[in-house]
């Protein structure tokens, strides 16, 4: 009777996954709308409805620097009906910058497959008289009062990479936080700041010739400016690289994360949705096994602990 009982469950579970989806999945994203996570949420839903035979619609939960969002994943019934598209620095920055957490991202929240990845340029106002990382440094050590440069607000990537650039090269400067890259850039631009390090923000400006690039934050060099150098080339393991992933609640049953896993990364092999993502700007498909995506997880959010405690970024 016991060995029935265990092969009728088994049947119906067998019989459930190879339903999934039974109805449209929602993908949480934790920015407004026209953002860069937003757009590609856009661009990747509905390639993975066609690939599943049920519609993934986007869902967008501002608030709380993506907690809204990540804690609405982690709290879904774990069926593979809901999952959630956000940046590295939610799962790996957000929690060392909270005093309290409505979650763990690396218990609640299962990862499923990364989607992609970015480069952070450094860029300067052309009225500052440097040419290069190095002359930047030079400049930056000498100048009183301290230069001004900006982020896209306090604890992002954006400022960490900046304060990690400041330990290392024996620098000061002034941190200005703004509310998103479009106020920081068009502060750059006037000369109310400096100097920061951007993304999609900057790289019309820097192609125009309104903004001049110094060198790219990531292990490897841009595919866009392939001859700045990179932070590394200077302060060897200095390597910051932004990217974006998909996760799902924790408990997902490991036939529904399977599919999910192995449809994200064949989009990722399709030359024509590279090439999407590519013409959204600045982005790169970023494919890793599971257990390379784990990985790098865990070692972001060691890292990111002590760059913040070293910042003293803290978000009330």
């Amino acid at each position: 009777m016991a060995r029935l009982l265990v092969a009728l469950l088994v049947l119906v579970a067998e019989t459930t996954f190879a339903q999934y989806p039974a109805r449209p999945v929602r993908l949480l994203v934790p920015n407004p709308p026209g953002g860069a996570t937003d757009t590609l949420a856009r661009v990747f839903a509905p390639k993975l409805g066609e690939a599943l035979g049920q519609p993934v619609i986007v869902d967008n939960r501002p608030g709380s620097n993506g907690n809204v969002a990540s804690e609405a994943a982690a709290r879904a019934t774990p069926d593979g009906h809901t999952l959630l598209l956000c940046a590295d620095a939610q799962i790996v920055i957000g929690p060392h910058l909270y005093a309290k957490m409505p979650l763990d991202t690396l218990k609640d929240l299962e990862p499923i497959a990364s989607l992609v990845n970015t480069q952070m340029v450094l860029s300067v106002n052309p009225a500052l008289p440097v040419k290069d990382l190095q002359e930047f440094v030079a400049h930056a050590r000498r100048t009183q009062p301290p230069l001004a440069y900006a982020s896209i607000g306090n604890g992002s990537q954006h400022h960490l990479v900046m304060e990690m650039l400041k330990a290392r090269a024996g620098i000061d400067l002034l941190h200005v936080p703004f509310k998103g890259g479009g106020p920081a850039t068009v502060a750059l631009l006037a000369g109310d700041v400096s100097v920061m390090f951007g993304g999609n923000s900057v790289a019309g400006h820097i192609k125009s010739g309104r903004l001049r690039a110094l060198a790219v934050a990531g292990k490897n060099r841009s595919s866009a400016n392939p001859d700045l150098p990179r932070l590394a080339d200077l302060y060897p393991g200095l390597e910051v690289t932004p990217w974006l992933g998909v996760f799902g609640p924790a408990g997902l049953p490991a036939p529904i994360l399977a599919r999910l896993r192995s449809e994200t990364n064949r989009l990722l092999a399709d030359a024509d949705f590279r090439d999407k993502i590519r013409n959204l700007g600045g982005l790169e498909p970023y494919v890793t096994t599971p257990e390379e995506f784990a990985a790098l997880i865990r070692a972001e959010h060691e890292k990111y602990a002590q760059v913040v405690k070293a910042a003293g970024a803290k978000i009330d």
